[in-house]
């Protein structure tokens, strides 16, 4: 299995309910950031280019040619970083997705859709069925979103498909955050990578968040975090399978 150096940055940021374009300026001013102190990759929580509002999904869903997409590959390509937000996608022939668009440097553009979705979602948007996985400096990465890392045949995937780091893009609340964290902390002792979380600080889809972003070693440790509910970029850096790392505020 390859493992290069990377750095990845956690963005904790807030977010305006159903605000695209006050989300965009606050997630191109983060991305920025990111490059300046070195990351090679920037991951935003679960739908964080719109808040976490299901309500709101069927009318604020994008289509892969957005405009507010074009303007994340372009800040990716500027900034020479991979760049990973939440966003509900477009689904013409029913509902729309709980998705994440992955730009990279070269001005490519993937997509990943949430394959396990939380009860009460369904009401509002269909699952995917597909894992994903991308590559940077020789490590491999696998993306989750939320309820996703909850169901263990999703790491179980990644790591047939030689995953060197798992990351989980989310919504967790206070109360919720212990006994996911037990299951992020398990997952990465018994995959052997490391696990990344990146977390909502805002109040969202009547959610009081709760920040924490960071990432479990192969121990099951908390190696990296985030002060809380600060505006952070949570760094962490991969080598060779070791994470380390810091929270800098934003």
């Amino acid at each position: 299995m390859k493992k290069g150096n990377t750095t990845i940055a956690l963005a904790q940021l807030p977010v305006e309910k159903g605000a695209v374009a006050e989300n965009l300026a606050t997630h191109l001013t983060y991305i920025q950031h990111a490059a300046r102190l070195g990351a090679d990759v920037v991951v935003f929580p679960e739908l964080s280019l719109t808040g976490y509002e299901l309500e709101l999904l069927e009318q604020l869903a994008m289509p892969k040619s957005a405009e507010t997409l074009s303007t994340l590959s372009a800040a990716a390509v500027a900034h020479n970083i991979v760049v990973i937000a939440g966003c509900p996608l477009l689904n013409e022939s029913s509902k729309p997705h709980i998705g994440a668009v992955i730009c990279f440097p070269s001005g490519k553009r993937d997509f990943y859709v949430k394959q396990h979705l939380h009860e009460g979602e369904d009401v509002y948007c269909l699952a995917g069925n597909e894992s994903y996985q991308f590559t940077v400096n020789d490590t491999r990465i696998a993306l989750a979103i939320c309820a996703d890392f909850a169901h263990p045949t999703h790491a179980e995937v990644a790591t047939a498909q030689q995953a060197d780091v798992y990351i989980a893009s989310a919504l967790i609340s206070e109360a919720g955050y212990e006994p996911d964290a037990q299951l992020l902390a398990a997952m990465a002792k018994r995959h052997q990578f490391p696990v990344l979380l990146a977390n909502h600080i805002s109040n969202t889809g009547g959610w009081q968040t709760c920040g924490k972003s960071g990432g479990w070693n192969t121990a099951g440790e908390l190696a990296v975090a985030a002060n809380g509910t600060e505006p952070s970029l949570v760094l962490c850096n991969v080598q060779q399978g070791i994470l380390s790392g810091g929270a800098e505020e934003a």
